[in-house]
């Protein structure tokens, strides 16, 4: 008993110690979502997330971070849940479901096996041609956008062939003369992390962290603050940088999720510290824009100045800097609070000066995103709205409805209800069951008082025709039927679709989110007409007008994201919902879904 005590005492003492010194060099020890149990850093095989001898490593640092701001640490909040509890399907509506799901992974298969034929390695495949097309860097766009849905849709043999072909993937060179530093991470970077967490193989976190490596290059300014459209060559070859006078919102603001979900798995605070100063700016300068609470389309990031332009909005040039800030949250574990502050007080201002109800024949209560310019006039600040919409901005509905769950807004709830069902509406309201682009509405009177008026429509044509007198009936009548305007579309600036996975996103979320069976039926009319109306010989393609009745013109394009994004959601939510359940994951823009830090 004596020898054994002896022998205990000293190897506990051992193990406590060791058990320190291991809580001390793995700060970043949770329970990521789906990982069964208290998650440690895994062994990596070597060359991983340690490549010194990687090219863009080795490049000289012209502008060193003297003060590397750390991962955050501690347990994760128990953040509320997002997701509905669903109860038992009945046998006819699994049946119905489960069809409709296999409807859309063989349309999914069918575009897969031609762009495997024709395009594999390339950014795209021309859908009518059936030519490759590089447009995205000549990184295999679509390749790297489609392994997490490949994943998804349990196409095991398809996706280990294709993780084969993008080890081989050089991101030192691109066929870009400018790189799109927002469109390389949302796609490959978030498309690498993504299929990393979902499958656990390493030679993708590797291919995550050489993207990383290469991205990181372009925040070597002065600064700190990235080149959103980048010379990589000139980088390359050691060249100095300094960040733009001009840059887009989004395309500024969008890098936190990837940069910081990068930046925890392999322990390297580096991306995080990059994000963190953009954050860090965007909220020192919320409360002093032109419309306090939320920023200005465009930014001048060599200055630092993210508040001196007029136009606002939540569509396109700005969208997905406020999609991340809930997101942020959730990704976390709400261990970055700021993320909470910057989103409440965005949709503040946004619920109050964004949104407006259009004026249309069924009265239904629905909402649409505009765009906001503010103008100085006699010393006074005066606004001028447009009353438009996009098919992009159909993502604010998900946006509000994981923002409302989290953080307990029953406004941001209802505000997601009614964008969402607006979106829906202006799908059915369109001859092809296809929402264009964007376009125009005639506003109601305010959003409670909403009789449809058809001579306040007609009016409200001729004033976005830019006619002078607004009198002039015959004259809109004209219009209306020379620009195949359904009632309540005052004009429709863009009428193509690009095969665009804003809407259907939302309605999937809404769907978790709620439960409501209704979405089920609107997602599967989408799919349909999306189906019927741009299918080829080869895969699906763009159109260029959906205002026509039938046969609608179409493009020889089919962006990475139709295969990444749009039939990911359309398979997604006629799957159970604990298939990538919202309280586990969380999307980024690309829909490329990372595991959530849970408690």
């Amino acid at each position: 008993m004596i020898l054994r005590r002896r022998f205990w005492v000293p190897l506990g003492i051992a193990v406590i110690l060791l058990f320190f010194y291991y809580s001390s060099t793995t700060q970043y020890v949770h329970r990521w979502a789906g990982s069964g149990g208290m998650a440690r850093r895994p062994h990596f095989d070597v060359g991983v997330i340690d490549d010194e001898n990687y090219f863009w490593r080795k490049l000289p640092t012209h502008y060193p971070v003297k003060d590397m701001k750390p991962l955050p640490t501690g347990a994760p909040h128990k953040l509320p849940k997002i997701q509905k509890e669903f109860g038992k399907e009945s046998e006819k509506d699994a049946a119905t479901r489960r069809k409709r799901q296999e409807a859309v992974k063989e349309a999914f298969t069918r575009c897969w096996e031609s762009y495997k034929t024709k395009a594999f390695m390339s950014d795209e495949l021309g859908p009518i041609t059936g030519e490759s097309k590089d447009t995205f860097g000549g990184w295999g766009a679509t390749l790297v956008d489609s392994l997490d849905t490949l994943w998804i849709m349990s196409m095991r043999k398809e996706f280990e062939d294709a993780v084969a072909a993008v080890v081989n993937i050089n991101f030192r060179t691109s066929t870009l003369d400018s790189v799109n530093a927002f469109e390389t991470t949302i796609r490959y970077l978030g498309g690498f992390l993504s299929a990393y967490d979902l499958s656990g193989d390493q030679r993708l976190l590797r291919k995550a962290r050489e993207v990383g490596d290469m991205l990181y290059k372009a925040f070597d300014t002065p600064n700190r603050m990235p080149i959103t459209r980048w010379d990589l060559d000139y980088a390359s070859q050691e060249g100095q940088q300094v960040a733009p006078s001009t840059a887009l919102l989004a395309e500024v603001g969008s890098f936190c999720m990837e940069f910081t979900r990068l930046s925890v798995i392999t322990g390297d605070p580096k991306w995080f510290d990059a994000a963190e100063r953009i954050r860090e700016t965007l909220e020192e300068q919320q409360s002093t824009s032109q419309l306090p609470g939320m920023w200005p389309f465009t930014l001048n990031a060599r200055e630092k100045r993210f508040n001196s332009d007029n136009t606002f909005g939540l569509g396109a040039l700005a969208d997905s800097t406020y999609e991340y800030l809930p997101k942020m949250h959730a990704l976390m574990g709400g261990l970055l609070p700021s993320y909470q502050k910057m989103y409440e007080e965005s949709m503040k201002t946004a619920l109050k000066h964004i949104f407006y109800r259009p004026m249309i024949p069924d009265t239904a209560d629905i909402l649409i995103s505009g765009t906001l310019h503010t103008k100085s006039e006699n010393g006074k600040m005066t606004v001028d709205f447009e009353h438009e919409g996009q098919h992009l901005v159909c993502y604010a509905g998900g946006m509000l409805a994981v923002g409302g769950k989290l953080f307990g807004k029953l406004e941001h709830l209802e505000a997601a209800r009614k964008l969402v069902d607006g979106c829906i509406w202006t799908y059915k309201a369109m001859p092809l069951g296809i929402m264009p682009e964007t376009f125009y509405m005639a506003p109601c009177k305010s959003q409670t008082e909403c009789e449809w008026d058809e001579y306040l429509w007609k009016r409200a044509v001729l004033y976005q025709a830019g006619k002078k007198d607004l009198t002039d009936l015959a004259q809109a009548d004209k219009i209306i039927s020379e620009s195949r305007l359904p009632k309540g579309f005052t004009k429709i600036k863009e009428t193509g679709y690009l095969l665009r996975p804003e809407a259907i996103e939302s309605v999937f979320i809404l769907y978790r989110v709620t439960g409501r069976p209704d979405l089920l039926e609107s997602a599967w009319a989408m799919f349909e007409a999306i189906q019927e109306n741009t299918k080829t010989t080869f895969a699906n393609a763009a159109l260029s007008d959906v205002t026509v009745s039938s046969n609608p013109p179409k493009e020889d394009s089919m962006e990475s994201f139709w295969m990444g994004e749009t039939l990911k959601y359309f398979y997604l939510i006629f799957s159970e919902p604990d298939l990538i359940s919202l309280d586990e994951w969380v999307f980024n823009t690309e829909a490329h879904p990372f595991k959530r830090l849970v408690q």
